[in-house]
Protein backbone atom coordinates (compact mmCIF):
# COMPACT_ATOMS: atom_id res chain seq x y z
CA UNK A 1 0.00 0.00 0.00
CA UNK A 2 2.81 2.42 0.90
CA UNK A 3 4.41 1.83 -2.51
CA UNK A 4 1.06 2.69 -4.17
CA UNK A 5 0.85 5.93 -2.19
CA UNK A 6 4.39 6.92 -3.17
CA UNK A 7 3.75 6.00 -6.82
CA UNK A 8 0.51 8.01 -6.80
CA UNK A 9 2.16 11.11 -5.34
CA UNK A 10 5.05 10.84 -7.82
CA UNK A 11 2.60 10.50 -10.73
CA UNK A 12 1.47 14.13 -10.30
CA UNK A 13 4.99 15.46 -9.68
CA UNK A 14 5.25 16.59 -13.25
CA UNK A 15 5.49 20.18 -14.47
CA UNK A 16 2.75 19.64 -17.07
CA UNK A 17 0.30 18.17 -14.52
CA UNK A 18 1.10 20.91 -11.98
CA UNK A 19 0.40 23.58 -14.61
CA UNK A 20 -2.85 21.85 -15.56
CA UNK A 21 -3.95 21.85 -11.92
CA UNK A 22 -3.01 25.52 -11.54
CA UNK A 23 -5.03 26.30 -14.69
CA UNK A 24 -7.95 24.26 -13.34
CA UNK A 25 -7.93 26.03 -9.97
CA UNK A 26 -7.61 29.48 -11.57
CA UNK A 27 -10.41 28.87 -14.10
CA UNK A 28 -12.54 27.24 -11.42
CA UNK A 29 -12.25 30.28 -9.16
CA UNK A 30 -13.21 32.61 -12.02
CA UNK A 31 -16.17 30.44 -13.06
CA UNK A 32 -17.32 30.05 -9.45
CA UNK A 33 -17.05 33.79 -8.81
CA UNK A 34 -19.09 34.84 -11.86
CA UNK A 35 -22.83 34.87 -11.06
CA UNK A 36 -24.69 32.70 -13.52
CA UNK A 37 -21.87 30.27 -14.22
CA UNK A 38 -21.49 27.05 -12.23
CA UNK A 39 -18.79 24.55 -11.30
CA UNK A 40 -20.67 21.91 -13.30
CA UNK A 41 -20.50 24.12 -16.41
CA UNK A 42 -16.75 24.57 -15.92
CA UNK A 43 -16.09 20.84 -15.58
CA UNK A 44 -18.34 20.12 -18.60
CA UNK A 45 -16.40 22.71 -20.63
CA UNK A 46 -13.02 21.13 -19.87
CA UNK A 47 -14.15 17.46 -19.99
CA UNK A 48 -13.56 16.98 -23.77
CA UNK A 49 -10.05 18.45 -23.40
CA UNK A 50 -9.05 15.60 -21.06
CA UNK A 51 -9.74 12.96 -23.74
CA UNK A 52 -6.23 13.13 -25.18
CA UNK A 53 -4.48 13.29 -21.80
CA UNK A 54 -3.12 10.62 -19.49
CA UNK A 55 -5.81 9.58 -16.96
CA UNK A 56 -4.00 11.11 -13.96
CA UNK A 57 -3.47 14.42 -15.83
CA UNK A 58 -7.06 14.71 -17.08
CA UNK A 59 -8.63 13.79 -13.74
CA UNK A 60 -6.26 16.12 -11.86
CA UNK A 61 -7.47 18.98 -14.08
CA UNK A 62 -11.13 18.13 -13.38
CA UNK A 63 -10.74 17.89 -9.58
CA UNK A 64 -8.77 21.17 -9.60
CA UNK A 65 -11.69 22.84 -11.40
CA UNK A 66 -14.08 21.31 -8.86
CA UNK A 67 -12.09 22.67 -5.90
CA UNK A 68 -11.51 26.12 -7.40
CA UNK A 69 -15.12 26.52 -8.52
CA UNK A 70 -16.60 25.49 -5.16
CA UNK A 71 -14.45 28.01 -3.28
CA UNK A 72 -14.72 30.78 -5.91
CA UNK A 73 -18.42 31.28 -5.18
CA UNK A 74 -17.56 33.11 -1.94
CA UNK A 75 -16.10 36.09 -3.84
CA UNK A 76 -19.34 37.37 -5.40
CA UNK A 77 -21.35 36.18 -2.36
CA UNK A 78 -19.33 38.48 -0.09
CA UNK A 79 -18.75 41.43 -2.41
CA UNK A 80 -22.07 41.57 -4.29
CA UNK A 81 -24.46 39.51 -2.13
CA UNK A 82 -24.87 37.28 -5.16
CA UNK A 83 -23.82 33.64 -4.60
CA UNK A 84 -21.49 32.52 -7.36
CA UNK A 85 -22.64 28.93 -6.82
CA UNK A 86 -25.51 27.23 -4.98
CA UNK A 87 -23.04 26.10 -2.31
CA UNK A 88 -22.23 29.71 -1.32
CA UNK A 89 -25.80 30.88 -0.61
CA UNK A 90 -25.26 30.99 3.18
CA UNK A 91 -22.00 32.93 2.73
CA UNK A 92 -24.10 35.93 1.61
CA UNK A 93 -25.86 36.16 4.97
CA UNK A 94 -22.84 37.46 6.92
CA UNK A 95 -20.24 37.99 4.22
CA UNK A 96 -21.98 40.89 2.49
CA UNK A 97 -22.91 42.73 5.71
CA UNK A 98 -19.20 42.58 6.62
CA UNK A 99 -18.32 44.04 3.20
CA UNK A 100 -20.85 46.84 3.77
CA UNK A 101 -19.10 47.65 7.08
CA UNK A 102 -15.75 47.98 5.29
CA UNK A 103 -14.57 44.51 6.31
CA UNK A 104 -14.56 42.90 2.86
CA UNK A 105 -10.90 41.90 3.19
CA UNK A 106 -11.51 40.17 6.53
CA UNK A 107 -14.58 38.38 5.19
CA UNK A 108 -12.69 37.16 2.10
CA UNK A 109 -9.69 36.09 4.18
CA UNK A 110 -11.80 34.08 6.64
CA UNK A 111 -13.74 32.47 3.79
CA UNK A 112 -10.59 31.51 1.88
CA UNK A 113 -8.77 30.04 4.90
CA UNK A 114 -11.73 28.01 6.12
CA UNK A 115 -12.50 26.86 2.58
CA UNK A 116 -8.95 25.48 2.51
CA UNK A 117 -9.19 23.89 5.97
CA UNK A 118 -12.62 22.34 5.34
CA UNK A 119 -11.46 20.83 2.07
CA UNK A 120 -8.10 19.68 3.47
CA UNK A 121 -9.58 17.78 6.43
CA UNK A 122 -12.29 16.18 4.27
CA UNK A 123 -9.61 14.94 1.80
CA UNK A 124 -7.65 13.37 4.67
CA UNK A 125 -10.86 11.63 5.78
CA UNK A 126 -11.43 10.52 2.18
CA UNK A 127 -7.94 9.03 1.96
CA UNK A 128 -8.12 7.19 5.29
CA UNK A 129 -11.73 6.08 5.58
CA UNK A 130 -13.30 6.05 2.08
CA UNK A 131 -14.06 2.29 1.83
CA UNK A 132 -15.42 2.09 5.40
CA UNK A 133 -17.56 5.23 4.97
CA UNK A 134 -18.95 3.91 1.68
CA UNK A 135 -20.18 0.74 3.42
CA UNK A 136 -22.10 2.87 5.94
CA UNK A 137 -23.54 5.03 3.16
CA UNK A 138 -24.84 1.86 1.48
CA UNK A 139 -27.13 1.34 4.48
CA UNK A 140 -29.09 4.46 3.49
CA UNK A 141 -32.24 3.62 1.58
CA UNK A 142 -35.49 5.49 0.85
CA UNK A 143 -36.56 5.45 4.53
CA UNK A 144 -33.31 7.09 5.63
CA UNK A 145 -33.22 9.67 2.82
CA UNK A 146 -36.83 10.67 3.57
CA UNK A 147 -35.99 11.20 7.25
CA UNK A 148 -32.85 13.21 6.44
CA UNK A 149 -34.97 15.41 4.16
CA UNK A 150 -37.53 15.99 6.92
CA UNK A 151 -34.74 16.71 9.42
CA UNK A 152 -33.18 19.22 7.00
CA UNK A 153 -36.56 20.95 6.63
CA UNK A 154 -36.50 21.75 10.36
CA UNK A 155 -33.48 24.00 9.72
CA UNK A 156 -35.84 26.52 8.08
CA UNK A 157 -36.57 28.19 11.41
CA UNK A 158 -32.98 29.42 11.67
CA UNK A 159 -33.22 31.07 8.25
CA UNK A 160 -36.53 32.80 8.91
CA UNK A 161 -35.09 36.25 9.73
CA UNK A 162 -37.09 36.65 12.91
CA UNK A 163 -40.42 35.39 11.58
CA UNK A 164 -41.06 31.64 11.66
CA UNK A 165 -44.32 32.05 9.71
CA UNK A 166 -42.56 33.86 6.86
CA UNK A 167 -39.86 31.18 6.83
CA UNK A 168 -42.43 28.39 6.59
CA UNK A 169 -44.34 30.19 3.81
CA UNK A 170 -41.09 30.71 1.90
CA UNK A 171 -40.07 27.04 2.22
CA UNK A 172 -43.54 25.81 1.21
CA UNK A 173 -43.33 28.02 -1.87
CA UNK A 174 -40.03 26.32 -2.70
CA UNK A 175 -41.59 22.87 -2.28
CA UNK A 176 -44.56 23.86 -4.48
CA UNK A 177 -42.21 25.09 -7.22
CA UNK A 178 -40.35 21.76 -7.09
CA UNK A 179 -43.62 19.94 -7.91
CA UNK A 180 -43.81 21.52 -11.38
CA UNK A 181 -43.07 19.06 -14.19
CA UNK A 182 -43.12 15.28 -14.51
CA UNK A 183 -43.68 13.55 -11.17
CA UNK A 184 -41.08 11.07 -9.94
CA UNK A 185 -42.05 7.38 -10.05
CA UNK A 186 -45.48 7.87 -11.72
CA UNK A 187 -44.31 10.25 -14.52
CA UNK A 188 -47.57 12.24 -14.49
CA UNK A 189 -47.21 15.89 -15.53
CA UNK A 190 -48.10 18.39 -12.79
CA UNK A 191 -48.80 22.13 -12.88
CA UNK A 192 -47.54 22.52 -16.46
CA UNK A 193 -50.75 24.19 -17.74
CA UNK A 194 -50.18 22.64 -21.15
CA UNK A 195 -46.73 24.21 -21.55
CA UNK A 196 -44.30 21.56 -22.83
CA UNK A 197 -41.34 23.65 -21.61
CA UNK A 198 -42.51 23.02 -18.04
CA UNK A 199 -42.47 19.22 -18.39
CA UNK A 200 -38.87 19.10 -17.17
CA UNK A 201 -39.69 21.39 -14.26
CA UNK A 202 -37.46 24.22 -13.07
CA UNK A 203 -33.72 23.63 -12.80
CA UNK A 204 -31.80 24.96 -9.82
CA UNK A 205 -29.50 27.37 -11.67
CA UNK A 206 -32.09 29.73 -13.24
CA UNK A 207 -34.07 29.71 -9.98
CA UNK A 208 -30.98 30.49 -7.90
CA UNK A 209 -29.77 33.22 -10.29
CA UNK A 210 -33.19 34.83 -10.32
CA UNK A 211 -33.84 34.75 -6.57
CA UNK A 212 -30.44 36.11 -5.60
CA UNK A 213 -28.61 37.74 -8.53
CA UNK A 214 -31.47 39.38 -10.46
CA UNK A 215 -33.28 40.33 -7.24
CA UNK A 216 -30.10 41.97 -5.91
CA UNK A 217 -29.60 43.87 -9.18
CA UNK A 218 -33.19 45.15 -9.06
CA UNK A 219 -32.68 46.25 -5.45
CA UNK A 220 -29.48 48.08 -6.40
CA UNK A 221 -31.22 49.79 -9.31
CA UNK A 222 -33.94 50.97 -6.94
CA UNK A 223 -31.27 52.51 -4.71
CA UNK A 224 -30.18 54.65 -7.69
CA UNK A 225 -26.57 53.47 -7.69
CA UNK A 226 -25.59 54.97 -4.36
CA UNK A 227 -21.79 55.20 -4.24
CA UNK A 228 -21.70 55.26 -0.47
CA UNK A 229 -23.19 51.77 -0.11
CA UNK A 230 -19.88 50.07 0.70
CA UNK A 231 -16.42 51.14 1.67
CA UNK A 232 -13.12 49.41 1.17
CA UNK A 233 -10.51 49.07 3.88
CA UNK A 234 -7.86 51.67 3.27
CA UNK A 235 -5.44 50.12 5.76
CA UNK A 236 -2.57 47.87 4.74
CA UNK A 237 -3.65 44.27 4.29
CA UNK A 238 -1.65 41.98 6.54
CA UNK A 239 -1.79 38.25 5.82
CA UNK A 240 -5.34 37.17 5.05
CA UNK A 241 -6.87 40.35 6.47
CA UNK A 242 -7.88 38.96 9.87
CA UNK A 243 -6.19 38.39 13.21
CA UNK A 244 -6.13 35.37 15.50
CA UNK A 245 -8.53 37.25 17.77
CA UNK A 246 -11.09 37.47 14.94
CA UNK A 247 -11.39 33.68 14.70
CA UNK A 248 -10.98 32.89 18.37
CA UNK A 249 -13.53 30.33 19.50
CA UNK A 250 -14.32 29.06 15.98
CA UNK A 251 -12.96 25.54 16.63
CA UNK A 252 -16.34 23.97 17.44
CA UNK A 253 -17.92 25.80 14.54
CA UNK A 254 -15.26 24.48 12.15
CA UNK A 255 -15.43 20.82 13.21
CA UNK A 256 -19.23 20.67 13.25
CA UNK A 257 -19.47 22.34 9.82
CA UNK A 258 -16.74 20.10 8.40
CA UNK A 259 -18.51 16.93 9.61
CA UNK A 260 -21.88 18.15 8.26
CA UNK A 261 -20.33 19.01 4.90
CA UNK A 262 -18.46 15.72 4.58
CA UNK A 263 -21.45 13.67 5.78
CA UNK A 264 -23.97 15.29 3.45
CA UNK A 265 -21.47 15.20 0.57
CA UNK A 266 -21.18 11.42 0.94
CA UNK A 267 -24.91 10.94 0.39
CA UNK A 268 -25.64 10.83 -3.38
CA UNK A 269 -27.97 13.60 -4.54
CA UNK A 270 -27.42 15.94 -1.59
CA UNK A 271 -24.19 18.01 -1.84
CA UNK A 272 -22.90 21.50 -1.11
CA UNK A 273 -26.10 23.32 -2.08
CA UNK A 274 -27.78 21.88 1.03
CA UNK A 275 -24.94 21.47 3.52
CA UNK A 276 -23.88 25.13 3.60
CA UNK A 277 -27.38 26.21 4.68
CA UNK A 278 -27.73 23.37 7.20
CA UNK A 279 -24.31 24.10 8.73
CA UNK A 280 -25.18 27.78 9.01
CA UNK A 281 -28.45 26.87 10.73
CA UNK A 282 -26.87 24.41 13.18
CA UNK A 283 -24.11 26.85 14.16
CA UNK A 284 -26.63 29.67 14.56
CA UNK A 285 -28.92 27.51 16.72
CA UNK A 286 -26.06 26.58 19.07
CA UNK A 287 -24.47 30.02 19.20
CA UNK A 288 -24.38 32.15 22.35
CA UNK A 289 -25.37 35.14 20.21
CA UNK A 290 -27.77 33.92 17.44
CA UNK A 291 -29.20 37.43 17.08
CA UNK A 292 -25.88 38.61 15.59
CA UNK A 293 -26.07 36.19 12.65
CA UNK A 294 -26.95 38.05 9.48
CA UNK A 295 -25.42 41.29 10.75
CA UNK A 296 -21.86 40.51 9.63
CA UNK A 297 -19.91 38.10 11.87
CA UNK A 298 -17.24 35.58 10.91
CA UNK A 299 -19.15 32.64 12.43
CA UNK A 300 -21.55 32.52 9.49
CA UNK A 301 -18.75 32.58 6.91
CA UNK A 302 -16.80 29.86 8.76
CA UNK A 303 -19.87 27.60 8.86
CA UNK A 304 -20.83 28.02 5.22
CA UNK A 305 -17.35 27.89 3.63
CA UNK A 306 -16.08 25.03 5.78
CA UNK A 307 -19.07 22.82 5.01
CA UNK A 308 -19.38 23.48 1.27
CA UNK A 309 -15.70 22.75 0.63
CA UNK A 310 -15.77 19.72 2.94
CA UNK A 311 -18.63 18.37 0.81
CA UNK A 312 -16.25 18.08 -2.18
CA UNK A 313 -14.24 15.41 -0.36
CA UNK A 314 -17.43 13.72 0.83
CA UNK A 315 -18.91 13.66 -2.68
CA UNK A 316 -15.86 11.78 -3.98
CA UNK A 317 -16.31 8.94 -1.46
CA UNK A 318 -19.27 7.25 -3.21
CA UNK A 319 -17.77 8.11 -6.61
CA UNK A 320 -14.47 6.32 -6.02
CA UNK A 321 -15.72 3.44 -3.86
CA UNK A 322 -19.14 2.69 -5.36
CA UNK A 323 -19.13 4.43 -8.73
CA UNK A 324 -22.03 6.66 -7.58
CA UNK A 325 -21.69 10.42 -8.13
CA UNK A 326 -22.49 12.52 -5.05
CA UNK A 327 -23.65 15.55 -7.09
CA UNK A 328 -23.86 16.90 -10.65
CA UNK A 329 -20.18 17.83 -10.82
CA UNK A 330 -18.94 14.44 -9.66
CA UNK A 331 -21.22 12.90 -12.29
CA UNK A 332 -19.08 14.68 -14.89
CA UNK A 333 -15.91 13.57 -13.13
CA UNK A 334 -17.31 10.03 -13.38
CA UNK A 335 -17.58 10.64 -17.13
CA UNK A 336 -13.91 11.64 -17.02
CA UNK A 337 -13.09 8.19 -15.63
CA UNK A 338 -15.23 6.48 -18.25
CA UNK A 339 -13.53 8.40 -21.09
CA UNK A 340 -10.29 6.70 -20.11
CA UNK A 341 -11.89 3.28 -19.79
CA UNK A 342 -11.77 3.26 -15.98
CA UNK A 343 -14.82 2.21 -13.96
CA UNK A 344 -14.91 3.55 -10.38
CA UNK A 345 -16.13 1.07 -7.79
CA UNK A 346 -15.01 -1.33 -5.05
CA UNK A 347 -12.22 -2.79 -7.22
CA UNK A 348 -10.74 0.59 -8.18
CA UNK A 349 -8.48 0.72 -5.11
CA UNK A 350 -7.02 -2.64 -6.13
CA UNK A 351 -6.85 -2.35 -9.93
CA UNK A 352 -5.91 1.36 -10.19
CA UNK A 353 -4.32 2.08 -6.80
CA UNK A 354 -1.66 4.35 -8.29
CA UNK A 355 -4.31 6.47 -10.04
CA UNK A 356 -6.47 6.68 -6.90
CA UNK A 357 -3.62 7.93 -4.72
CA UNK A 358 -2.58 10.24 -7.54
CA UNK A 359 -6.07 11.80 -7.39
CA UNK A 360 -5.81 12.08 -3.59
CA UNK A 361 -2.49 13.91 -3.99
CA UNK A 362 -4.01 16.13 -6.71
CA UNK A 363 -6.85 17.07 -4.34
CA UNK A 364 -4.45 18.23 -1.64
CA UNK A 365 -2.12 20.07 -4.05
CA UNK A 366 -5.09 21.75 -5.79
CA UNK A 367 -6.44 22.83 -2.40
CA UNK A 368 -3.10 24.46 -1.56
CA UNK A 369 -3.06 26.14 -4.98
CA UNK A 370 -6.58 27.45 -4.34
CA UNK A 371 -5.41 29.00 -1.06
CA UNK A 372 -2.42 30.70 -2.74
CA UNK A 373 -4.33 31.96 -5.81
CA UNK A 374 -7.19 33.41 -3.75
CA UNK A 375 -4.76 34.94 -1.24
CA UNK A 376 -2.92 36.69 -4.07
CA UNK A 377 -6.28 37.89 -5.43
CA UNK A 378 -7.70 39.42 -2.21
CA UNK A 379 -6.50 42.93 -3.08
CA UNK A 380 -7.89 42.59 -6.60
CA UNK A 381 -11.24 41.21 -5.39
CA UNK A 382 -11.81 44.08 -2.94
CA UNK A 383 -11.28 46.62 -5.73
CA UNK A 384 -14.48 45.26 -7.25
CA UNK A 385 -16.33 47.33 -4.64
CA UNK A 386 -14.99 50.52 -6.21
CA UNK A 387 -16.42 49.75 -9.65
CA UNK A 388 -19.48 52.00 -10.28
CA UNK A 389 -22.66 49.99 -10.10
CA UNK A 390 -23.96 51.41 -13.35
CA UNK A 391 -21.05 49.58 -15.02
CA UNK A 392 -20.96 46.48 -12.85
CA UNK A 393 -24.64 45.52 -12.76
CA UNK A 394 -25.18 45.27 -16.56
CA UNK A 395 -22.15 42.95 -16.73
CA UNK A 396 -23.64 40.83 -13.92
CA UNK A 397 -26.97 40.61 -15.79
CA UNK A 398 -25.19 39.52 -19.00
CA UNK A 399 -23.44 36.70 -17.14
CA UNK A 400 -26.73 35.74 -15.48
CA UNK A 401 -28.45 35.44 -18.88
CA UNK A 402 -25.55 33.39 -20.27
CA UNK A 403 -25.61 31.11 -17.21
CA UNK A 404 -29.38 30.61 -17.29
CA UNK A 405 -29.35 29.85 -21.02
CA UNK A 406 -26.30 27.60 -20.77
CA UNK A 407 -27.82 25.36 -18.10
CA UNK A 408 -30.09 23.63 -20.68
CA UNK A 409 -29.54 25.69 -23.84
CA UNK A 410 -33.11 27.02 -23.60
CA UNK A 411 -34.28 30.63 -23.89
CA UNK A 412 -37.15 29.53 -21.64
CA UNK A 413 -34.71 29.33 -18.72
CA UNK A 414 -33.84 33.01 -19.21
CA UNK A 415 -37.53 33.87 -18.72
CA UNK A 416 -37.60 31.56 -15.68
CA UNK A 417 -34.63 33.49 -14.28
CA UNK A 418 -36.38 36.83 -14.77
CA UNK A 419 -39.61 35.48 -13.26
CA UNK A 420 -37.83 34.31 -10.11
CA UNK A 421 -35.90 37.58 -10.07
CA UNK A 422 -39.21 39.39 -9.66
CA UNK A 423 -40.27 36.90 -6.96
CA UNK A 424 -36.97 37.41 -5.13
CA UNK A 425 -37.32 41.19 -5.38
CA UNK A 426 -40.87 41.00 -4.00
CA UNK A 427 -39.66 38.81 -1.13
CA UNK A 428 -36.96 41.35 -0.29
CA UNK A 429 -39.52 44.17 -0.24
CA UNK A 430 -41.88 42.17 1.99
CA UNK A 431 -39.00 40.98 4.21
CA UNK A 432 -39.46 37.28 3.39
CA UNK A 433 -36.25 35.20 3.65
CA UNK A 434 -34.95 33.78 0.36
CA UNK A 435 -32.86 30.88 1.71
CA UNK A 436 -35.86 28.72 2.80
CA UNK A 437 -37.32 28.80 -0.72
CA UNK A 438 -34.06 27.32 -2.08
CA UNK A 439 -33.96 24.73 0.72
CA UNK A 440 -37.59 23.75 0.02
CA UNK A 441 -36.93 23.60 -3.73
CA UNK A 442 -33.95 21.25 -3.29
CA UNK A 443 -35.38 19.09 -0.52
CA UNK A 444 -38.93 18.79 -1.93
CA UNK A 445 -38.05 16.21 -4.63
CA UNK A 446 -35.76 14.29 -2.24
CA UNK A 447 -38.51 13.93 0.36
CA UNK A 448 -41.25 13.14 -2.17
CA UNK A 449 -39.25 10.63 -4.22
CA UNK A 450 -38.01 8.71 -1.19
CA UNK A 451 -41.45 8.76 0.47
CA UNK A 452 -42.92 7.15 -2.67
CA UNK A 453 -40.08 4.64 -2.97
CA UNK A 454 -40.34 3.73 0.71
CA UNK A 455 -44.10 3.21 0.53
CA UNK A 456 -43.70 1.09 -2.61
CA UNK A 457 -41.04 -0.99 -0.89
CA UNK A 458 -43.21 -1.50 2.21
CA UNK A 459 -46.43 -1.92 0.17
CA UNK A 460 -48.04 1.17 1.67
CA UNK A 461 -46.94 0.60 5.27
CA UNK A 462 -45.41 3.67 6.95
CA UNK A 463 -44.00 1.72 9.93
CA UNK A 464 -40.60 0.93 8.32
CA UNK A 465 -39.90 4.67 8.32
CA UNK A 466 -40.13 4.46 12.12
CA UNK A 467 -38.59 1.04 12.71
CA UNK A 468 -35.46 1.62 10.63
CA UNK A 469 -32.88 2.72 13.29
CA UNK A 470 -31.22 5.45 11.19
CA UNK A 471 -34.54 6.76 9.88
CA UNK A 472 -36.08 6.76 13.34
CA UNK A 473 -33.08 8.62 14.79
CA UNK A 474 -33.37 11.44 12.23
CA UNK A 475 -37.15 11.68 12.71
CA UNK A 476 -36.70 11.93 16.49
CA UNK A 477 -34.07 14.67 16.05
CA UNK A 478 -36.41 16.47 13.64
CA UNK A 479 -39.29 16.27 16.14
CA UNK A 480 -37.08 17.59 18.96
CA UNK A 481 -35.81 20.44 16.77
CA UNK A 482 -39.39 21.33 15.81
CA UNK A 483 -40.53 21.29 19.45
CA UNK A 484 -37.61 23.50 20.53
CA UNK A 485 -38.32 25.92 17.68
CA UNK A 486 -42.01 26.22 18.63
CA UNK A 487 -41.04 26.68 22.29
CA UNK A 488 -38.55 29.40 21.35
CA UNK A 489 -41.22 31.22 19.28
CA UNK A 490 -43.74 31.05 22.16
CA UNK A 491 -41.16 32.46 24.61
CA UNK A 492 -40.32 35.22 22.12
CA UNK A 493 -44.02 36.13 21.72
CA UNK A 494 -44.52 36.18 25.51
CA UNK A 495 -41.53 38.48 25.98
CA UNK A 496 -42.77 40.77 23.21
CA UNK A 497 -46.20 40.87 24.86
CA UNK A 498 -44.69 41.62 28.27
CA UNK A 499 -42.51 44.41 26.82
CA UNK A 500 -45.56 45.98 25.15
Amino acid sequence: MSSDIVAGVLSICDVKIMLLMLLGVFMGIIIGAIPGLSVTMGVALFLPITFGMEPVAGLSLLVALYIGGTSGGLISAILLRIPGTASSVATCFDGHPMAEKGEATKALGVGIVFSFLGGFVSYIILMLLAPAIAKIALQFGPYEYFSIGIFSMTMIASLASGSLVKGIISSLLGVMISFVGIAPITSFTRFTFGESELNAGFTILPVLIGLFAVAQVLTSVEEKFKKEDMTVQSCKIKGFGFTREDIKGQGWNFWVSMLIGTGIGILPGMGGSICNIISYSVVKNHSKYPEKFGTGIVDGIVASETSNNASTGGALVPLLTLGLPGDNTTALILAGFMIHGITPGPLLFRSEAKLVYGIFAALIVSNIMMLIVEYMGIRVFTRLLTVPKNLLLPIVIVFCVVGAFGSNNRVFDVFVMMFFGLIGYGMKKLNYPQAPIILGFILGPIVETNLRRGLMKSQGDFMPFLTSPISCLFLIIAAVMLALTIRKEIVKLKRAGAAA
